[in-house]
């Protein structure tokens, strides 16, 4: 998957942002074309450990995160800080438009 340039990550972060007056609805912007965009159920590594990404979902204090699932345990992880796999699923560029409006 190539990689965006900033100008097309801000585009991204653009319309996932229109018409939001805060931080919290900017959050649910980014969460409404993540989830109509990013091909979930995947597979990627946690501190070395493989695990099912199987939701991307908002925390009580809008954060994103991922939540991931091993042998029947499950762990949120921080959207941000979450690393994808290689190839990245379908749509991993609006986790990389996220990432760039979050500072991370």
């Amino acid at each position: 998957m190539e990689q965006r340039s900033g100008a097309e990550l801000d585009a991204l972060i653009e319309e996932a942002t229109v018409d939001t007056y805060d931080e919290v609805e900017a959050v649910n912007g980014f969460l409404a074309v993540i989830d109509e965009h990013l091909d979930v159920p995947f597979t990627t590594t946690v501190l070395g450990v493989e695990v099912n990404v199987v939701e991307i979902r908002l925390t009580n204090d809008s954060r994103l995160v991922a939540r991931c699932v091993r042998n029947g345990l499950r762990q949120d992880i921080g959207l941000a800080e979450l690393l994808l796999p290689q190839p990245p699923p379908a749509g991993a560029h609006w986790v990389d438009a996220y990432r760039r409006w979050s500072g991370c």
